[in-house]
């Protein structure tokens, strides 16, 4: 069988439709009618992803992501209203991987999984090669590991997105060089998913505090104003 799709929507023909179009590309599919029932299932049984509507009732999607980001970096697809881009902006700097705006085609949300899982997948698979991406890096208390998408500050494990996860290799590839805001989406995000530089700042906000949770002194990731960011052993 092939991956795990969470699918969370209020509309039942939604629900329907969608699940029929996956399973038919051989996905399995497990549905919730709001974000409250699938917050409690997907705590303790994660799928292989989730695609959350953002207007649901009980609990919208913005805040079902907010809190399975605590738990999980499982990749999340987000459905948003057509005109709401504030939505699909808010939805990726807080951890979204992609969204589609409704309506949509059942066959562009099956791509756009697969894109997703495909990204997820090479970040796991990274370590099988041979080449200087693939392998482990030490850079001082850091250490990231594609193979496992594993990432310690001294022995402190950091749980992160796929997003922030890349975000965070490519600076520590190169320590002391300057990584532009351009450069940092390339290494994040598919050619079809458009971020801005705020998208882009909001994931180094988000990197900086999950690693002063564990150091409260941690400064390895500078800004150059107008520039870009970079990695910083000292």
């Amino acid at each position: 069988m092939g991956p795990t799709i969470a699918l969370v929507d209020d509309d039942k023909n939604i629900l329907t439709s969608v699940t029929i179009a996956l399973e038919a590309e051989g996905f399995r599919v497990r549905t919730y009618p709001d974000g409250a029932s699938a917050l409690e299932a997907l705590k303790n049984n994660p799928a292989d992803l989730a695609v959350l509507d953002i207007k649901m009732p009980r609990m919208d999607g913005m805040e079902l992501l907010r809190r399975l980001r605590q738990t999980t970096d499982m990749p999340v697809i987000f459905l948003t209203s057509k005109d709401e881009e504030i939505d699909q902006v808010l939805g990726l700097k807080m951890g979204a991987d992609d969204f589609i705006a409704k309506p949509f085609s059942q066959r562009l949300l099956i791509e756009r999984i697969r894109a997703v899982i495909r990204r997820y997948t090479a970040v796991a698979k990274a370590g099988d090669g041979d080449d200087e991406e693939s392998q482990a890096i030490r850079r001082g208390q850091l250490t990231l590991d594609p193979a496992r998408h594993m990432v310690k500050w001294g022995e402190a494990a950091i749980n992160l997105t796929v997003t922030e996860f890349l975000i965070l290799q490519a600076l520590a590839q190169r320590p002391g060089h300057v990584k532009s805001r351009d450069q940092l989406m390339d290494a994040a995000y598919s050619d079809d998913i458009y971020v801005d530089d705020r998208t882009i700042d909001s994931h180094i906000k988000r990197l900086r505090k999950k690693f002063r949770a564990v150091d409260s002194e941690f400064t390895s990731i500078e800004t150059l104003y107008g520039v870009g960011y970079r990695y910083s052993e000292a």
